[in-house]
């Protein structure tokens, strides 16, 4: 479906019972929603209704030139729009990535709005502050950042048939490579996902509060972009009940990569 709100149009894909608990799922990059596709079937099975938000930058009428429209507090006020669109008050959030990033912001700014929150692979803000302070090594697992803030950041993915995007994503299956590439050659499509990296700043993210709603944050040990200590720290950061689910031989992709394990930690969070 399309949903019309903030005077953007996102691509929704809604699907599960009806009368089911809301579930919304946020893709990072370079995926998009459907990297959620092999998850989504085991949270229909147990009776939940799920909604694959394509973000800002990946649905095709979201696609703001400004960079400064890819600030973080502009994907937050997405997601609540797109809730208040579908009539939706209160959701289980799952989010992947950047999603994740914008599932802790959503927890933190607006707990009345969550049921549960399950983190994936990108830790609370907070944390990962912290461990970029302390390990340099957190800080190095980082350093690709710079690269996509550059303007040369979409011939540097895209050149030589998307070489460094098949690098990236080589965990995947061969065809689920392929979309994303194939994706990422639309137009403006790879500029709006960079476009979440060069509007990134520290000081967006440097007050996150206190998550105050039930919240397990997946970690998988072969992540080359999060190091143990954010995944462990992560737990000083949230009031509520919480799980830090750990996987092990499992890499950045944890939705394609282990769908039915991630299901059970969603499932487990949510009570169903």
């Amino acid at each position: 479906m399309e949903i019309k709100a903030r005077g953007l149009t996102f691509e929704v894909s809604a699907a599960g019972p009806e009368d089911g608990e809301p579930v919304l799922l946020l893709h990072g990059f370079p995926q998009d929603n459907r990297e959620f596709d092999r998850l989504v079937p085991y949270l229909h099975e147990a009776g939940l209704r799920t909604y694959a938000l394509n973000q800002r930058g990946y649905s095709p009428g979201a696609r703001p030139q400004e960079v400064s429209a890819y600030r973080l507090r502009e994907a937050v006020a997405d997601a609540i729009a797109v809730l208040d669109e579908l009539g939706i008050e209160k959701v289980h959030v799952v989010g992947h990535d950047w999603g994740a990033q914008i599932a802790w912001l959503l927890a933190a700014n607006h707990p009345g709005r969550l049921r549960t929150l399950t983190a994936v692979s990108v830790p609370h803000p907070r944390a990962l502050m912290l461990a970029i302070r302390v390990r340099p090594s957190q800080k190095a697992r980082l350093a690709y950042f710079e690269v996509f803030r550059s303007p040369r950041a979409e011939r540097l993915l895209l050149g030589r048939d998307a070489a460094v995007l098949r690098w990236m994503l080589k965990p995947l299956r061969a065809e689920r490579v392929q979309r994303y590439v194939d994706a990422a050659r639309e137009p403006g499509r790879l500029t709006g996902g960079l476009n979440w990296y060069r509007a990134f700043t520290t000081d967006q993210i440097a007050k996150t509060g206190v998550i105050t709603v039930p919240t397990t944050y997946v970690w998988s040990d072969r992540d080359g972009v999060v190091g143990l200590t954010a995944a462990l720290r992560t737990a000083d950061w949230v009031s509520a009940d919480y799980q830090l689910m750990a996987m092990r031989g499992v890499s950045h992709w944890v939705p394609e990569e282990a769908p039915q394990e991630l299901a059970d930690a969603v499932l487990a969070r949510i009570g169903v």
